[in-house]
């Protein structure tokens, strides 16, 4: 059985479900923007699209727009993010319990972690201004900087390159099953983080299973290996 030494080590993140939870503010930015673009949401549109691109979502699921008519569909995505902005902003948001301890084990173990996430890149920045965290991860890769999300593996490899490990020593922590997908296609060893999804419904497709971060040591991840 093959093993890693921590000098080989990476961690990525998945960023909504794992290091904050802010699904009803995503959904009510889509409510609010279908409102003002007097539209319908199709029923669990907003769980049926969890994890995916807006660049899927609008023309796939909602049938907004034409997938080919890019204008439209950006349109339409920058709207509900700065939607979903205004929302943090006017209420807050907190980071998943156990977070901030788990990153400062990594930090203090000199283990590099990446952020690796559908997640529109000026959303990330709003909410580490409003926790505090501005600085503390490594790299941030997001919907932006690849040209294919999740469930292929793009987001994760770019975030692999920004902490300069290899895919293949690298954790993912994800909540959602195109995340595992693409952690999976990527490669990586994966912990799914109980937040989205039932501990029983993630245990078949993962390494480990937590429903918080700080319930693992670094050793325990150094462990996926052996």
């Amino acid at each position: 059985m093959s093993s890693l030494t921590l000098g080989d080590l990476g961690v990525l993140f998945d960023w909504d479900g794992v290091i904050i939870d802010s699904s009803a503010q995503h959904e009510e930015s889509w409510e609010r923007l279908a409102a003002e673009e007097k539209r319908v949401l199709p029923p669990d549109h907003f769980k049926t699209g969890f994890g995916m691109k807006n660049e899927r979502i609008i023309p796939e699921l909602l049938r907004w727009a034409e997938a080919g008519d890019i204008a439209e569909v950006r349109r339409l995505s920058l709207r509900k993010e700065a939607l979903y902005r205004e929302i943090v902003r006017e209420r807050g948001i907190e980071a998943l319990p156990g977070v901030a301890v788990f990153l400062k084990r990594l930090k203090e173990a000199g283990v590099p972690f990446s952020v690796g996430s559908s997640t529109h890149r000026e959303n990330i920045d709003t909410i580490l201004s409003v926790l505090g965290f501005t600085g503390l991860f490594s790299g941030i890769v997001t919907a932006e900087n690849v040209k294919q999300g999740k469930p292929h593996p793009d987001v994760f490899l770019k975030a692999a390159e920004t902490i300069r490990r290899r895919a293949e020593n690298c954790v993912v922590f994800e909540d959602a099953f195109v995340g595992i997908a693409a952690a999976r296609a990527g490669g990586m060893k994966v912990v799914g983080v109980a937040t989205t999804h039932p501990l029983g419904d993630l245990e078949s497709k993962v390494d480990r299973v937590v429903h918080r971060l700080d319930e693992l040591s670094v050793g325990d991840l150094l462990a996926l290996w052996k």
